[in-house]
């Protein structure tokens, strides 16, 4: 668990997951990856974590274009 590693090694551990994000291209941030690290220690199903993380990125991404195409103030 990362929560009970010494700061250092947690400190680590996260610089190594968001290596690995990077890599994988997830766009991910450092916060949102330490936040889903501690869900899923404290027992969340990291499938579903998945799952809300894409569903609130669909509905951004919806909300955005909506934005964008409405028509502008006069």
């Amino acid at each position: 668990m990362v929560s009970q590693m010494d700061p250092e090694a947690a400190r680590n551990a996260l610089d190594l997951v968001f290596h690995m994000s990077n890599i994988l291209d997830t766009g991910l941030d450092r916060h949102t990856l330490s936040v889903l690290i501690a869900l899923s220690e404290m027992g969340f199903n990291p499938e579903a974590l998945s799952a809300v993380v894409k569903e609130l990125r669909r509905e951004t991404s919806d909300s955005s274009s909506v934005q964008s195409t409405a028509p502008s103030a006069p």
